[in-house]
């Protein structure tokens, strides 16, 4: 079932009228290496693609050679952003979890700020968050909800919230806030889960509120609460909305005052919906794993609001993303399929049809997948880092290696940039040398 709301044409004008204007403020990212920035979650405009260009088009046997290797990180799943010459991750050490700063040339140590307690509970320890970057300010979100700024020079604290006491947040289920935290202009947006509060708007530069939205529950399927997810932007049907995937499904609140616009629920789970919405035009694909499926939605203005409307569903033996994240080229979805699988898929996706299909990839396990030019970099849950064609002609290996003193799940995204491969491997940083 497709709920949805349609805000008064009256309300929106003096939302225009009486609201300060909230286009994106155009600041500096970086004063480091020109073509060096991926400043936060899956790249700059959140779809997993590198603009950099003259890369490896064939891995030597062995893989990429190494550059350095940064160890000390802690225990955690959070990927990397780069700006201002500077690596920014998070992970949990001995005494609490930790923001860290490391210097972009070699991954020495510049900064560690401690933002709260380890996270343990579910025997994944570590945050899941990788900061956001925006000019002299960074942004992370911990598992305990805990929703902090810092400067990016010294690592201090600028100030401080915390998604349950402060806005009633939920998860819907145990494995701790995972957000990467979006900058949008004078705002700081995020996803606390909460009854009255499942997605706010902040001022970046003091935390306060400035608004919040109630997401209500969209149908029976998932469970009340935040969930893995991040959210994107979109202006799909002429209105600028927040487009996230929660607890019940996807939904798209309005950019200016936070009205909830519209939501879908069979794409839901009670387990963990978990993959990055991927927004186009007018559309909005979205998937999760156990056994769910994906969505095409189509966004079209419908009485001042906005209608969510099915074009068509893939239920979860035709496609499902558990937690890798998918890529949109042109035409084409690029992405892993399948439940605690990654096996290597290219859908179209005006219509669902999988171009094809490799079941028998490199490595084992759910794959998380970022693209740089003309290729896929596919990072399987087993520690096999594989190069793909992003073709749809067919599956193209180019080769894969394995990354080393895998103990955990590998997890963390990859991220292509500046000539090289950042692998965070809990707690090391690997740096490989993809330049031709």
């Amino acid at each position: 079932m497709i709920h949805r709301l349609a805000v008064p044409f009256c309300c929106l004008l003096a939302v225009v009228l009486c609201l300060p204007a909230v286009a994106a403020e155009k600041r500096p990212l970086s004063k480091g290496t020109p073509g060096a920035e991926w400043p936060q979650w899956r790249g700059e405009h959140r779809d997993g693609i590198s603009t950099d260009t003259g890369l490896l088009n064939q891995w030597p046997k062995d893989g990429p050679p190494l550059l350095w290797k940064a160890s000390g990180l802690g225990k955690g799943f959070s990927s990397i952003s780069i700006a201002n010459g500077r690596i920014f991750t998070a992970g949990d050490r001995e005494t609490g979890q930790h923001v860290i700063a490391l210097n972009l040339a070699d991954g020495k140590e510049i900064w560690s700020t401690r933002i709260s307690d380890v996270w343990a509970p579910d025997g994944y320890a570590g945050p899941r968050c990788t900061p956001t970057i925006d000019g002299s300010r960074v942004y992370v979100v911990g598992p305990h909800g805990d929703l902090v700024c810092l400067e990016s020079d010294s690592g201090t604290e600028v100030w401080h919230r915390n998604m349950k006491a402060d806005f009633g947040g939920q998860m819907h289920s145990g494995w701790g806030y995972s957000e990467s935290p979006l900058v949008d202009g004078d705002r700081l947006v995020c996803t606390p889960g909460g009854p009255e509060a499942g997605i706010v708007a902040l001022n970046r530069k003091t935390g306060a509120e400035i608004w919040r939205c109630a997401v209500g529950n969209p149908g029976d399927r998932g469970g009340n609460g935040a969930a893995y997810s991040s959210i994107v932007v979109s202006n799909g049907g002429g209105v600028r909305q927040y487009v996230q995937l929660m607890g019940r499904g996807a939904v798209g609140v309005a950019t200016k005052n936070g009205k909830f616009l519209w939501s879908y629920n069979r794409v839901a789970n009670g387990t963990a919906n978990v993959p990055t919405p991927v927004v186009h035009d007018d559309y909005v694909f979205v998937s999760s794993g156990y056994q769910t499926g994906a969505a095409l939605l189509h966004l079209q203005a419908a009485d001042g609001g906005v209608n969510a409307d099915e074009v068509y569903f893939l239920d979860g033996k035709q496609f499902q993303n558990h937690h890798g994240g998918m890529i949109m080229l042109g035409d084409y979805i690029y992405a892993g399929h399948g439940h605690n699988a990654g096996a290597p898929t290219c859908l179209e996706w005006k219509t669902g049809k999988t171009v094809w299909r490799h079941n028998r990839g490199p490595g084992k396990g759910s794959a998380a997948v970022a693209y740089a030019d003309g290729n896929l970099y596919f990072r399987f849950q087993d520690g096999v880092m594989a190069l793909v064609g992003a073709t749809p002609d067919e599956y193209q290996e180019k080769g894969h290696f394995q990354i080393p003193d895998v103990s955990q799940p590998s997890w963390s995204h990859p991220v292509i940039v500046g000539g090289k491969l950042y692998l965070r491997e809990q707690d090391a940083l690997l740096c490989y040398d993809v330049k031709k």
